[in-house]
């Protein structure tokens, strides 16, 4: 079976939803929703915040890990 091609080789690219509240998954996971979170807003470098980078750090990779899951982009079990 040939391989499909999302896209149509435009110069502009191709996206996937067209707003927030479009679902989207990859593999065959249950479509979401685009997550949002204040762990997206927060730069884990930032010198303004009374929480440790360390506690930050924990906190942006594990809702990286989320998003990543949701979508289905990485399985997050075995």
């Amino acid at each position: 079976m040939p391989v499909e091609y999302l896209g149509s080789g435009s110069d502009d690219g191709t996206s996937l939803g067209r707003s927030a509240t479009d679902k989207v998954a990859l593999y065959g996971v249950t479509p979401v929703v685009q997550r949002a979170s204040s762990n997206q807003a927060t730069s884990f470098l930032s010198l303004s915040t009374n929480v440790t980078v360390p506690a930050n750090l924990t906190a942006i990779v594990l809702e990286i890990a989320n998003t990543l899951i949701g979508l289905g982009a990485w399985k997050g079990a075995a």
